[in-house]
């Protein structure tokens, strides 16, 4: 809008300019040729009465006619040429207004003499076989004419500029109604589903307002419904899933018992009440989220034994009862030696837990994972650094990053930023793995991390396959205000 009205200013302005300048050149020509013809004319009538007389002297009688300031008499009388100044004679008058003074033909031309434009006027007198020519300096109208088309120059360019600051304000003004309703849909879009605008005095706004805030409060309304009863099913779920896990505990306690079906039975069951309990649990953290309610219990940890022990955690147990040791190697830095990070552990531990539950699932195992230190904050999509051997350098680290590498085909960047979305297990989940996850896995991951102030983001891994990247900060930042999205 700006750049338009600019633009518009720059023509009209330029077309008035233009038109004026040669409105006003137009004029004043016309006006000194007016002024030396009549001049050339009656100067020409003296010069004639005088050659009547015998005796008379031709140059005295060039030197006492009167001319306009800036003009000079040249006449041609019996094959001789006379001149009131020795610039302007025979040669510098124009050959075709000389042959036409010469032929008996009055005529008037501008011509240019020493880069300086001149007008001549010629005025035949075949009463004494005489030519009369009257040369004009235009000089000063040129001179006239530049301060003019500078000046004319000039405002065409203050005009543009006033014309965009016009519309600059135009638009502004026209806008900023508009630019605040833009602003809050941003925000709802962030999750803050509490943002409203206000209408103002504004009549047209007022209605536009009124409409943008109806909208709001019902997308509000139906996401609080939501969210209010996936909490209350996942509450209501705990019960009965209780009951549940406590009669199927009974039952494999007497598992010797039981004859080979049913004994496969409730193997089926054990493991599906147990990804049903996941699930449950899943429903109901995010639901915390939701709500606001989320807080961290912060401790003081080594992330090495912190990201080993989560590992640990993972791995099935054995008939005797222990955990199995894990098939791939946990890799931590020397830099982190001597680290202390403050963390809320049982949601870290969550974090790595569910990233190699992740790994597992979809990525046809876990081929590593990494703990480093990291000197800067850096953002989603810039590579890892690998974890250096070597003396630790501590105290310049100022965030620890935890790699988890896997042996899958990687992930396609278009799908990097949709994997941490709620119920989301991209689009070869079902090729990739078995198929039974909720797709909520990863979502907690990204809610854990920004609760600490961290970033968790997907890169290619050096083996060909996917590395799941999570940067937490060694003590916790206030994470972004937002709402988190409702269930879907």
């Amino acid at each position: 809008m700006t750049a338009t009205f600019a633009i518009g200013a720059f023509a009209l302005s330029t077309l008035m300019a233009g038109a004026t300048y040669l409105t006003a050149r137009q004029t004043f020509l016309n006006e000194r040729r007016s002024a030396a013809e009549r001049q050339a004319f009656v100067n020409a009538s003296l010069v004639r009465n005088a050659l009547r007389v015998p005796g008379t002297q031709v140059s005295q009688l060039l030197t006492s006619v009167d001319t306009i300031p800036g003009s000079r008499s040249v006449l041609y009388d019996r094959g001789a040429w006379y001149a009131t100044s020795i610039s302007v004679g025979q040669d510098a008058i124009p050959r075709a207004e000389r042959s036409l003074g010469l032929s008996g033909v009055p005529a008037i031309q501008i011509f240019t003499l020493d880069q300086t434009p001149e007008l001549v006027v010629d005025v035949p007198l075949p009463a004494v076989r005489a030519v009369y020519f009257e040369v004009l300096s235009l000089a000063e109208l040129e001179s006239t004419l530049r301060t003019l088309a500078i000046t004319l120059a000039g405002a065409a360019l203050v005009t543009t500029v006033a014309g965009a600051l016009l519309g600059r304000w135009a638009s502004g003004r026209a806008l900023r109604p508009l630019a605040g309703i833009s602003e809050a849909a941003v925000a709802i879009a962030g999750g803050q589903l509490q943002t409203r605008v206000d209408g103002g005095d504004d009549a047209d706004l007022q209605a536009l307002a009124a409409s943008f805030n109806r909208m709001a409060a019902h997308l509000q309304a139906r996401i609080e419904r939501e969210a209010r009863f996936t909490s209350d099913v996942s509450h209501e779920l705990r019960s009965p899933l209780t009951t549940l896990s406590a009669s199927v505990g009974v039952i494999e306690a007497h598992r010797h018992r039981l004859p080979e079906p049913a004994d496969r039975a409730l193997t089926l069951l054990d493991g599906d009440l147990r990804r049903f309990r996941r699930m449950v649990d899943d429903l109901l953290e995010i639901s915390r989220f939701d709500a606001g309610s989320a807080e961290l219990s912060l401790d003081e940890v080594d992330p090495g034994e912190l990201v080993r022990r989560s590992v640990g955690s993972t791995m099935p147990i054995d008939d005797d009862g222990r955990r199995l040791e894990p098939e791939f190697p946990v890799v931590v830095g020397n830099d982190v030696h001597g680290l202390r990070i403050r963390v809320d552990k049982r949601r870290i531990e969550r974090v790595v837990a569910n990233l190699v539950d992740n790994a597992t699932a979809y990525g046809n195992g876990v081929a590593r994972v990494t703990v480093g230190a990291a000197a800067t904050r850096r953002g989603a999509g810039e590579p890892v650094q690998e974890p250096q051997p070597g003396p630790g350098r501590g105290g310049q680290a100022v965030a620890i990053r935890i790699g988890v590498e896997d042996h899958g085909d990687g992930i396609p960047p278009d799908e990097r930023e949709r994997l941490f979305e709620r119920f989301y297990r991209g689009r070869h989940s079902g090729r990739r793995g078995s198929g039974q996850g909720t797709g909520l896995g990863l979502s907690l991951v990204a809610e854990h991390v920004r609760l600490h102030g961290g970033e968790v983001w997907v890169e290619d891994g050096p083996g060909g396959g996917a590395r799941f990247v999570v940067e937490l900060p060694l003590s916790p930042e206030p994470p972004t205000r937002r709402e988190p999205e409702g269930p879907t």
